[in-house]
């Protein structure tokens, strides 16, 4: 179940990253959200009105729908077309018909002919699913507009985690600034023009322009991301990239830095390589337990 509970990990990374907005603006994410007797792992509502400029705003409140959006991710061993009619009943029973929702499945095992079928031919036109087998890596949605929608956006098989380091970045702009005043000073000195070189308005530009000189220090050299898939990853660190397979590697450990930084530490016959949880904001503890049974998996295929 660690797999499954990942992807609940890496869904919610999306929505709240915004890689959904495609679909809609959602806004609200529960956890372990009921509906009747079935809980899903993750609920998100929003809808479909734009939350940006002022211009953008009234064009979407006077063109824009106002019926609300739902997506819903539900995780299972396996998924039959009798689990699939109860999730989209319970659906329907609790919203409105003009609603919007999305139905994310997950299972473990591959599908059965009857449940790819029972998917595929899903007629509600507000409803749109799509479903993703962990042990086939095989991806299946509705035939509708919504499913089409559903399978384009939301990303089950591979998933990016990035996390924005304020630390690294308050450094890099505390740099670039402390230098800026420095020039300043030593051209104040040069010139004898002190007052002229050190002014209010001189030091407001050199704030301003070192607010972006620092963003593009810290994109460069410190900000971390991490994509993961069933069979590898990708880690960049700045300019750095790493990229590795699971099947490379025999064990995985938490491992924390002399600055107390948590890391994944990968552990090969050779080396090992570290992963920054801390700095990306992955969960500890589902991030491990799913890449140790990755790591399991991909010995025991070789073996």
């Amino acid at each position: 179940m660690s797999e499954l509970n990942f992807i609940t990990e890496m869904v919610e990374e999306q929505i709240v990253k915004g890689n959904l907005r495609w679909l809609a603006n959602f806004n609200e994410i529960h956890r372990d959200y009921a509906i009747e007797d079935v809980v899903f792992p993750i609920y998100s509502s929003g809808g479909l009105q734009e939350k940006g400029f002022f211009l953008s705003r009234i064009y979407s409140a006077m063109v824009t729908p106002r019926y609300k959006v739902h997506l819903f991710l539900y995780t299972s061993p396996e998924i039959n077309p009798k689990l699939l009619r109860k999730l989209i009943i319970s659906c329907k029973n609790k919203f409105s018909g003009d609603d919007w929702v999305f139905l994310a499945l997950v299972q473990s095992r591959p599908f059965e002919k009857e449940a790819k079928h029972s998917i595929i031919n899903v007629t509600e036109k507000t409803i749109g699913i799509t479903a993703y087998s962990l042990a086939s890596k095989e991806t299946v949605s509705s035939s509708n507009v919504l499913g089409k929608g559903l399978a384009k956006q939301l990303k089950l098989a591979e998933t990016k985690f990035e996390s924005y380091n304020l630390p690294k970045y308050l450094r890099s702009y505390t740099i670039v600034f402390g230098l800026g005043i420095l020039i300043l000073i030593v051209i104040a000195l040069s010139f004898n023009q002190l007052r002229q070189a050190i002014s209010p308005l001189t030091i407001l530009f050199m704030a301003l322009f070192s607010l972006v000189a620092a963003h593009f220090i810290y994109k460069a050299r410190y900000h971390a991301i991490i994509s993961l898939n069933s069979k590898g990853f990708k880690l960049q660190e700045g300019q750095n990239i790493t990229e590795g397979k699971w099947s490379d590697y025999r064990n995985v450990t938490i491992y924390i830095t002399p600055r107390h930084e948590t890391c994944l530490r990968l552990h090969s016959k050779d080396n090992t390589l570290d992963i920054p949880l801390s700095k990306i904001g992955l969960s500890r503890k589902e991030a491990y337990n799913a890449i140790k049974q990755l790591i399991r998996k991909k010995q025991s295929f070789t073996q």
